[in-house]
């Protein structure tokens, strides 16, 4: 199975797009790239870009960790280096979305737009109009980086494809290892250690594991105040499901539960868990937690900060366990109390059943990062300016750390890297904040396995490699099957259309029965038939209609 780059909820929120791009305005027919140009670009791997200085018009989505595009000694680096200008129109990150619905509709178009996430729904509307500019000739033509990244992973070219056979956006590539197992569960090791417990493998010794965290004050201060377990019900602005709800991690012992739709493959077949009677049954174990008082009332409405303070209580660790992608779900990265290096992850638990897996997040592509508009006055510069961003190590150290010597620098000899190899590149200053040096990760780029685990191991900063062993040796080997993920796919404008009332309305049921199963406010036993048939009246067998059919025409007919 090839991979593809993962659909956000952007997608299914974007339709004031799609159905402005469909009102009938007549568009003009796609630029031709070999007849637009007015500077002359230089062969492909040839610097500069342009012998004469150009200007490119970008639409950027902005960054709360960029102080200034314009200024930022990245893009200066970049300009000196290609010798284009590049004249920033910065969205506000917090309306960045409806910013780009405004351009898109008025027709007044930069030449250029990055960092958007631009859904492939979009991606086909605006593309068949002629407004995004197909991309394949100018990768065939002016693709240097773009093709050492398909010859290192054949897939990629595959997964950004349109069903019409083209590439209207480029992607951000970011091989995030730990990332791939991101449905875990954190637990306070010196409470397991103070009481002789062993880690927890099963449910059933998970259970016991709480139990003794609520009834055995492992935190010494001889008051009731520890919380066994908690987590939080915020999720991502790409997804519904958070990794901290408390199923994302407890439900794959009973069935896979893939966080954000749920959805996965059983023998090619489109499906969800939440409607199998291992669904029922995984309910039924967190419900027993619930009433028995080992989960925090506060997990099924609280927020991330919310769970944050319970893990950095002031006075005493009151918290025993709780899920999230890592630690710094619950406590503070970096904080002066420590206590985020206190907790480990549980390794994926066995059900009653037997069945045991870590959920498995594959598509490590973020497509529709970078966008030509049919307004490009030359897209063959703008085209090798994004290219040139793929350039991995040195064009991506800058993009993602800043200044060589001063922010980063090539490994010595003898220097490890995270993965436990020769170093590649190594971290000289914290990384995060707002800062000018960088792009904090906006736009095009590529960052392999090998270039992300071969920064230098830095005991003062033992993050990454903390999250590096605890899943090499604990995920990993329990990962779901690569043929049971749902590879995300492309939608029609009509399919979207439809998708999107039907994913709210499916979703928010499973959500909100999954509080009250848990809670007891809702009896499994005596409702869960009616529960089921409410999924059925909300149309679930048509919403999985849509997406085996939009599977079905991504994928079989290449088979």
């Amino acid at each position: 199975m090839r991979k593809i780059t993962l659909i956000s909820l952007s997608l299914l929120l974007s339709m004031g797009i799609v159905l402005s791009a469909c009102s009938g305005k007549e568009e003009a027919p796609p630029s031709d790239p070999s007849k637009s140009s007015q500077v002359a670009v230089n062969p492909p791997g040839q610097f500069p870009i342009t012998n004469e200085k150009t200007t490119i018009k970008v639409l950027v989505k902005g960054s709360s960790s960029v102080e200034d595009f314009a200024t930022n000694e990245f893009t200066k680096w970049l300009e000196q280096k290609t010798n284009i200008h590049i004249d920033w129109e910065v969205a506000p990150e917090k309306s960045a979305t409806e910013k780009l619905n405004l351009v898109l509709s008025s027709g007044d178009y930069p030449d250029v737009i990055m960092g958007f996430g631009v859904s492939p729904t979009q991606m086909m509307i605006y593309g068949s109009q002629g407004v995004f500019l197909p991309l394949n000739d100018l990768i065939d033509k002016y693709g240097v980086e773009m093709k050492k990244m398909f010859q290192e992973n054949a897939f990629y070219k595959d997964l950004i494809t349109a069903p019409d056979g083209k590439i209207y956006a480029l992607p951000q590539v970011n091989e995030c290892y730990h990332c791939m197992y991101q449905q875990r569960m954190w637990i306070h090791k010196p409470w397991l250690d103070k009481l002789g417990l062993q880690m927890p493998t099963t449910t059933d010794e998970f259970y016991e594991v709480l139990k003794a965290f609520k009834t055995k004050d492992p935190n010494g201060n001889g008051k009731a105040d520890e919380i066994p377990l908690s987590g939080s019900i915020q999720a991502s602005s790409s997804n519904l499901f958070s990794t901290q709800m408390l199923d994302s991690f407890l439900m794959n012992a009973f069935i896979y539960d893939h966080g954000d739709k749920k959805l996965y493959l059983d023998n090619g077949k489109v499906s969800v868990p939440y409607n199998k009677p291992e669904w029922k049954e995984g309910l039924k174990y967190i419900h027993k937690l619930y009433a028995e008082g080992l989960i925090d009332p506060q997990a099924l409405t609280q927020d991330n900060n919310q769970l944050k303070k319970l893990g950095e209580n002031p006075d005493t660790v009151i918290l025993g366990a709780s899920s999230g992608h890592n630690m710094g779900s619950l406590t503070t990265l970096g904080g002066s109390s420590g206590r985020w290096l206190t907790y480990v992850a549980v390794p994926p638990l066995k059900g009653p059943s037997g069945f045991q897996t870590a959920a498995y997040h594959p598509y490590v592509v973020g497509n529709g990062q970078y966008v030509i508009t049919k307004n490009a006055k030359n897209p063959e510069a703008a085209f090798r300016l994004a290219d040139f961003l793929y350039n991995t190590p040195d064009t991506t150290l800058r993009w993602y750390a800043g200044r060589e010597g001063v922010e980063w620098r090539y490994a010595e000899k003898g220097e490890i890297g995270i993965n436990g190899k020769p170093a590649i590149w190594k971290q000289l200053t914290p990384w995060g904040g707002v800062q000018n040096v960088n792009w904090s990760q906006t736009g095009p780029n590529y960052r392999s396995n090998d270039f992300r685990l071969g920064e230098v191991a830095n005991p003062e900063q033992p993050l990454e490699v903390i999250l590096y062993n605890e899943t090499k040796t604990k995920m990993e080997p329990k990962q779901m099957p690569i043929e049971k993920v749902m590879p995300p796919v492309f939608f029609t404008a009509d399919q979207a259309s439809e998708l999107a009332d039907l994913e709210k309305t499916i979703l928010d049921h499973v959500k909100e029965m999954m509080a009250r199963f848990i809670t007891g406010d809702s009896d499994i036993d005596k409702n869960w038939d009616a529960y089921v048939k409410n999924l059925d009246n909300m149309n679930l067998k048509r919403y999985l209609e849509i997406y085996q059919t939009a599977y079905d025409a991504n994928f079989k007919k290449k088979k």
